[in-house]
């Protein structure tokens, strides 16, 4: 057995890491598409 995997740090689920890493990059680029909504239809 790899020695690493006797001493694991994080004893978490790694699906909600994963879930909470796409969840904030999908609101963090649905923001900006937002903000270049907005700033087009203020321009025009």
């Amino acid at each position: 057995m790899n020695e690493f995997e006797k001493d694991v740090q994080d004893k978490g689920n790694d699906f909600i890491d994963a879930m909470n890493g796409f969840t904030y990059s999908f609101l963090f680029f649905f923001v900006i598409f937002i903000i270049g909504i907005v700033i087009k239809e203020v321009m025009s």
